[in-house]
Formats: structure tokens, C-alpha cells, sequence
């Protein structure tokens, strides 16, 4: 059973060409209202909070505080363009970071090797989540439930409650407080992981396979492409971007507790669904992607700049996560309805004797 659909509704070249320039905006507005949203946000809270908003210490403020979301919408996104989903990047974040630190201070581990072993377990969880939904058949959004609540119990027996706290080398650290160019290198961490998954998705066979078998798996399989094993790699890529956040949180954070990246889960998920509704609306991408993290972290920080109180966070995830949703769902209906339509009939003409 497929959680999610992955079918592309952005219009072709061939539907535009008859347009006139109104219509071609009101065809193309669905495309891309997410980002002029997110220009219109950052254009107005420049406005309203001249002293504060438009400033390179809040650009920086962002991208430290947004990146590993925007990492784990990459992890999120890769099974949802095979029609599946993954939730054991929220919990999976919580034990990776706090091993990305025991395994230092407890085990004496060099970092480098730390760092390794982290990812690997990650790969091997995403490989465990493939096994149950391919080869068990347990439906993707139950399978992963289940898995990471196992790896959240796991975490919380390995702290035992207590905060995993010791002098890490100052190597881990730069991992996150380096600065390139003026900006976080965690940014350019999130650049350069989108523009290759953007590769790959858009430009090669792999991408296509997914796309594929998240929009119809039984004919994908009947074409030759071998459905279990993309969906299985899927997971494991996701597991080991999931791992990748939980390295760059412990080197941020510099202490691991069982309480902290739960709450991770539900932006990573709505700057996904986010992005299926823009840039290729009805199909997960990589830039709809992060246009949606971006439009969630620029909402979020002007409103708290105008004083909002603690609560605002999840409460614009939440909203934004159910109209991310239902703007989906209603595009893919809107599709189905306009595929079942017949088509026009030629018009007759008369042949005069």
C-alpha cells in the first residue's frame, strides 16, 4: 500500500502554447504561488521590522537554526517520491546525535570514526524500514512508526535519562560553528546535498524509477524497474540523511539528551509536503522542497520578531502542514477529474455538392 502519490501536475509546453498571457499566468500560478508567497513574506516583514528582519545576523539566525529541517525534508522527501513515507527521521535524529557523542566521550572513539559508524546505522535503520515495507508488505507510515519508536526507547535506555555531556574535539565541532563566506557552512551543507539530490532526481534513470514507481508502482514493475529495489535504496538514503542531521545537531548542541529532536518531525514533514504544491506541484522536488523550509523559517522568525509567543512554532507547522495537505490532495483530484474528462469532439463540417 502506497502512503503518498507522486505524479507531476505542473503544466507542459504543449498546454501552454495556445494560452493567451492571462491564462498562462493563472495555469502557471499554482506553480510557483509558494515562492512568490515566500518573496511577498520576506518583502513585507523587511517592511515591518526594518531594524531586525533584513539583516545578515538574520540570515545567519536562519540557516543555523533551520538547517537541519531543511535536511531532514531532503531524507523525507527521497521515499515520498516512491510513494512512501518515512518517520523515523524524527526519532532516528534523537539516538544519532546522542551516539555521535558517546561513542567520544564514552567509548573514546575518534570523531572521524564516530561520525562513520553514526551513518552507517542510519543506512542500516533505512535498510531495516525497506525490509518491512517491501518485503513484510507493512504499510510504510505503520513500519516506520513502529521503527522509530523503538530507536526512541533505545536512546532513551542508552542515556538512561541523564545528558550525555564531555569535551568533544574541537574537529567535531567545526563541523557546525564554521563560517564560509560570512554565512554557516551548515548552509552550503544543505546546498550542496540539494543541487546532488536535484541532479539525480531530474537528470538521471534513478530519478525517473522513483517518480515512476511513486506514481504507479504496478506499472513500473510490469516496465522492467525493480520496484523493491528502489524503494529499499530510497530508505536507506533517507536513514543516512537523517544520520548526517543527527552528527551536525550533537556537534551544535555539544551535549545529547533523549529530548531534544522529536520535535523535528513535523516541520521536516511539512517543508516536504510543502514542497509537492510548488515548483512541480503533485510531486515531491527537491527546490519545491526548499521553498518550503524556507517559507516556514521566514514566517516563523518574523512572527517571533513581532514578539509571537512560544507556542507560535508548532502551531504555524501544524496549520501549514494540513493546508500543505489539502492543497495537494485537491491538485491530485483536480488532475483526475481532467484526465477521466472526455475528450472534445472534432468539429463536423459540411461538403457542399
Amino acid at each position: 500500500m502506497n502512503s503518498i502519490q507522486s505524479t507531476a501536475l505542473e503544466p507542459t509546453k504543449t498546454e501552454l502554447a495556445g494560452l493567451n498571457r492571462l491564462e498562462k499566468a493563472q495555469r502557471l500560478l499554482p506553480v510557483y504561488g509558494l515562492v512568490i508567497l515566500t518573496a511577498l513574506l520576506i518583502v513585507l516583514f523587511s517592511l515591518l521590522l526594518p531594524d531586525t528582519f533584513p539583516t545578515i545576523l538574520n540570515l545567519r539566525s536562519i540557516i543555523a537554526a533551520k538547517t537541519i529541517i531543511a535536511i531532514l525534508s531532503l531524507a523525507a522527501m527521497i521515499p515520498m517520491a516512491c510513494g512512501r513515507i518515512d518517520l523515523t527521521i524524527g526519532y532516528g535524529i534523537v539516538l544519532w546525535h546522542i551516539l555521535a557523542i558517546s561513542l567520544q566521550t564514552m567509548y573514546g572513539f575518534p570523531w572521524p570514526v564516530a561520525v562513520l559508524v553514526v551513518l552507517a546505522l542510519g543506512a542500516f535503520t533505512g535498510l531495516l524500514n525497506g525490509i518491512l515495507v517491501e518485503v513484510a508488505k507493512i504499510d510504510s507510515f505503520i513500519a516506520t512508526l513502529g521503527t522509530g519508536t523503538v530507536i526512541y526507547a533505545l536512546a532513551l535506555w542508552h542515556t538512561g535519562g541523564r545528558q550525555m555531556i564531555g569535551v568533544l574535539p574541537e574537529g567535531f565541532y567545526t563541523l557546525n560553528s564554521t563560517m564560509f563566506l560570512g554565512l554557516p557552512i551548515t548552509g552550503f551543507y544543505v546546498l550542496v546535498l540539494a543541487v546532488a539530490m536535484w541532479i539525480i532526481l531530474e537528470y538521471t534513470p534513478v530519478g525517473r524509477y522513483l517518480y515512476a514507481i511513486g506514481a504507479n508502482p504496478k506499472a513500473a514493475a510490469l516496465n522492467g524497474i525493480p520496484v523493491r529495489r528502489f524503494v529499499m535504496a530510497a530508505f536507506i538514503a533517507s536513514g543516512t540523511l537523517s544520520a548526517i542531521a543527527g552528527v551536525l545537531l550533537a556537534s551544535k548542541l555539544r551535549i545529547g539528551q533523549a529530548s531534544v529532536g522529536l520535535e523535528y518531525l513535523l516541520p521536516a514533514l511539512v517543508g516536504a509536503f510543502l514542497g509537492s504544491t510548488t515548483i512541480k506541484p503533485g510531486r515531491v522536488n527537491v527546490w519545491g522542497t526548499m521553498i518550503g523550509v524556507i517559507i516556514l523559517a521566514v514566517g516563523i522568525a518574523g512572527i517571533q520578531q513581532f514578539g509571537g509567543s512560544f507556542f507560535v512554532e508548532p502551531l504555524f507547522n501544524g496549520v501549514t502542514l494540513l493546508v500543505a495537505i489539502g492543497i495537494a490532495g485537491y491538485a491530485q483530484r483536480r488532475k483526475g477529474f481532467a484526465a477521466k474528462a472526455p475528450p472534445a469532439e472534432p468539429a463536423k463540417t459540411t461538403a457542399s455538392n
